[in-house]
């Protein structure tokens, strides 16, 4: 693998190619208009066990289905085909390490904007090892570009040219010194990250945005409320809040599969906590990745092996 190539294969239309034989033209919907859908999964691997595992593999794949309908697809590419072409590339690429997946689909040909032409469909796997922010956590500024609203482009569906939003965000964040953006939506609500979801820990009780307020349906968010009810006890409050009570937190953290679970050290500049990883953001940062690696039994049925179910 080099820098041009980080895998030795891509899937496409459901063959198998060398990276560099992955092509769509500049002329397509895709292209012009970012007419397409995604989803992005984890692959992690256990070396104990000599096994990768796909953390929640049908789930996304049921959401880009879902993806494809919101968008206007012409034809539906069904979460089961989409998933075994997934575990085909990761043995054909033959992992030995955790990875990022990318599962996509976009409207191909030369049509026009409107256009709900002909599909083509891409996989892909890249090495991803624990980023620094997760350990460390980031400081972030709310950002003054806004959520895009649910009735102008539908933010629950991981649809490619809603990314731009969050795009302009995380620009702007990085150019005025912070990790990380959190945008507000239209209501002056918190909404989320550029992509990825955002919770705050006051007075002991998890608060995250409700789904209402803008956000990807998160299947990582999902996770997260699952757990905390299950493992510590704690109902998670989804519901509206506030650009001043996020100031109030006593722990904070941005949460999905690229962003894992990625604390917040400040916010505007103002500390959250005592500006260090909360304790609570911690223990559940160490739950999760002792599920997702496979590391404890919990939850097998999120885990997909990857090698394993390939014998």
């Amino acid at each position: 693998m080099t820098a041009d190539a980080p895998a030795p294969f891509i899937s496409t239309n459901g063959k198998i190619v060398p990276w560099a034989d992955a092509k769509i033209h500049a002329f397509s919907p895709a292209v012009k208009y970012g007419a397409g859908v995604f989803e992005g999964i984890r692959g992690y691997w256990n070396d104990d066990r000599q096994d990768m595992y796909v953390f929640r593999l049908r789930e996304h794949m049921k959401r880009l289905e879902y993806s494809q309908k919101v968008m206007g697809f012409e034809r539906i590419i069904d979460a089961e085909t989409m998933a075994d072409q997934t575990l085909e590339l990761l043995r054909a690429c033959a992992f030995r390490e955790t990875v990022h997946i990318r599962s996509a689909i976009v409207v191909d040909g030369e049509g026009e904007s409107g256009a709900i032409g002909p599909t083509c469909t891409f996989i892909t796997a890249v090495p991803r090892p624990l980023p620094k922010n997760v350990t460390d956590g980031v400081e972030a500024q709310v950002s003054s570009w806004q959520r895009i609203p649910d009735n102008a482009m539908p933010m629950r569906v991981k649809a490619n040219a809603n990314y731009n939003n969050g795009r302009l965000a995380a620009i702007q964040a990085k150019r005025d010194g912070y990790g990380a953006a959190l945008m507000l939506n239209t209501r002056g609500k918190v909404s989320e990250g550029p992509g990825m979801c955002f919770f705050i820990i006051r007075n002991g009780r998890p608060i995250t945005p409700s789904t209402s307020n803008d956000i990807l349906e998160s299947i990582t968010r999902e996770t997260l409320i699952q757990m905390l009810a299950d493992d510590f006890g704690l109902k998670t409050d989804e519901r509206d809040v506030d650009r001043s009570e996020i100031y109030a937190a006593d722990e904070a953290f941005f949460c999905g599969t690229g962003w894992e679970i990625t604390p917040v050290r400040s916010i505007d500049r103002l500390p959250v906590g005592d500006g260090g990883v909360g304790t609570l953001t911690k223990k559940l940062q160490d739950r999760y990745f002792a599920v997702v690696t496979g590391t404890v039994a919990d939850h097998a049925d999120w885990r997909t092996p990857v090698y394993q179910a390939g014998d």
